[in-house]
């Protein structure tokens, strides 16, 4: 991928960067120049991701920790000396009603993309505060904006993101740090791949064009679309911008 260096003698921390999403993130901002720590609690899915990015020349570190424990965020935060950017993209689903939600599904929710977000926050905001501002990218979701079926402990989570992005935006715009968040539709990571293979055995091609058919624009995202759209959040040239939720979604929300 030609990109421009937006990113060169920055440093980046990308959250759940070992598949999906994250994956795709980290490998864009690399490509882009940034020294990209990829904070990972699979080790090994951090690590095949980071040969990915050494083989093509870039700068990468993995960082072993889970974003639910308060602990490992700290340890893990503490030997990163310089960060300019960075990217909260761990996350977790569930998909259920509030009759089907049990009590540990919601703190399981609660704890990585709730929590899990503060942490990186908390920890975190202090070292682009030391170099004199930077960018935070969130991931949230069009749930944060709309009410999707079966989604309850996802949406209340990705709500949460959404406001959480909102305050950090406000209370640090005087202090040189921008905050966005980027609203996804449908995206086709591993996760989908799993959700498929576990629920409709049997029906995969079927079921992945049924679902692919549901947004308007006719397909599900992909990860580098996003990626694509998070570079530009955290770059330069959208200095202008912050407090935002951007949808990237195949038009699912015309439909509301």
């Amino acid at each position: 991928m030609s990109s421009p260096r937006r990113f060169a003698n920055k440093h980046a921390l990308v959250t759940g960067g070992g598949s999906g999403i994250g994956r795709a993130i980290a490998l864009r901002l690399a490509a882009e120049g940034a020294s990209v720590v990829i904070l990972e609690q699979r080790a090994e899915a951090g690590a095949a991701v980071a040969a990915e990015i050494a083989a093509a020349g870039g700068s990468v570190r993995v960082v072993a920790a889970d974003v639910s424990d308060t602990g490992s965020v700290r340890d893990a935060l503490a030997g990163i000396a310089e960060l300019d950017v960075i990217v909260n993209n761990a996350g977790v689903a569930h998909v259920g009603n509030v009759l089907g939600t049990t009590p540990e599904d919601l703190d399981r929710l609660y704890s990585v993309n709730v929590k899990g977000v503060y942490h990186v926050l908390h920890f975190g905001l202090p070292k682009l505060l030391a170099r004199g501002g930077g960018a935070v990218l969130n991931l949230a979701s069009i749930a944060s904006k709309v009410g999707l079926q079966d989604r309850f402990a996802y949406g209340m989570t990705k709500g949460a993101v959404l406001t959480m992005t909102l305050s950090v935006a406000r209370d640090f715009v005087d202090k040189n740090i921008r905050c966005n968040c980027v609203c996804p539709a449908r995206v086709h990571t591993p996760f989908v791949d799993g959700f498929i293979a576990k629920n409709y055995p049997g029906r995969e091609a079927e079921m992945f064009q049924k679902l692919s058919a549901s947004q308007p624009i006719g397909r599900m995202g992909h990860p580098e679309e996003v990626a694509a759209l998070a570079a530009y959040l955290c770059s330069d040239e959208a200095a202008f911008i912050t407090g935002s939720a951007y949808d990237i979604d195949g038009g699912v929300t015309l439909l509301r």
